[in-house]
């Protein structure tokens, strides 16, 4: 079974997917990784985020993997090296928008994710998978929060690792990653017609989990 999980940035999508994983001892693959890591790789080469051929060979290219890692959490390696933490440094997350947008780069992060996803039952979560990726999956849900509570849960997660930042920029941040992601001509960000709705912004970790997890029930049990 494929378990699609969509989302804006803050939704909770990779927590909620890592955890639901893990509930049902499926795979978890984290599809925003891999958008992150070719991010990485493109500005520590000074690829311009607007210059598709080059972004696209890089993402062809790249030597992206996951191992297990502590709490459910994975390892992100680009080639032999570790880049769980780089990736989420501020730069690759004000670029990472622009360079996942080329239509060259999704083909080649696509490709895998399906790949990926063939291997028996996964919980994958981005922003185009019950759209574009795996617009077949058995469970489709589309997580999403207020503004205000997704930027609350960011500036929270920085803050976690020591970055300062104010609640209103995280929520102009947001806003204007939303507006990009879902306005782009490739793979915008939007539910699927079939997907299940979950506003997360009152919800705990563990209630959306809970419910998550009744809905993958319910589907098998049907």
């Amino acid at each position: 079974m494929v378990l699609a999980i969509d989302g804006p940035a803050g939704a909770g999508k990779s927590t909620i997917s890592r955890m639901v994983a893990a509930r049902f001892g499926w795979t978890y693959l984290d599809t925003g990784a891999m958008y992150r890591a070719v991010t990485l790789l493109a500005l520590e080469q000074g690829i311009a985020p607007g210059d598709s051929g080059a972004l696209g060979q890089l993402a062809e290219n790249a030597e992206i993997s996951f191992q297990p890692g502590p709490g459910g959490q994975p390892r992100v390696f680009a080639g032999c090296r570790e880049v769980t933490e780089d990736i989420r440094s501020p730069e690759v997350t004000a670029a990472v928008s622009e360079v996942s947008a080329h239509a060259p780069v999704r083909e080649a992060m696509v490709a895998r994710q399906r790949e990926a996803g063939g291997q028996g039952d996964v919980v994958v979560d981005g922003r185009d998978i019950g759209t574009v990726v795996f617009p077949r999956a058995e469970v489709k849900i589309f997580l999403t929060a207020s503004n205000t509570e997704r930027a609350r849960r960011r500036r929270l997660e920085l803050e976690g690792k020591g970055v300062a930042v104010c609640q209103e920029r995280m929520e102009q941040e947001i806003a204007a990653r939303d507006d990009f992601d879902s306005s782009r001509a490739v793979a915008p960000l939007r539910p699927a017609a079939d997907a299940i709705m979950l506003d997360t912004t009152d919800l705990g970790i563990e209630q959306v989990v809970d419910r998550v997890a009744e809905i993958v029930q319910q589907n098998q049990s049907g």
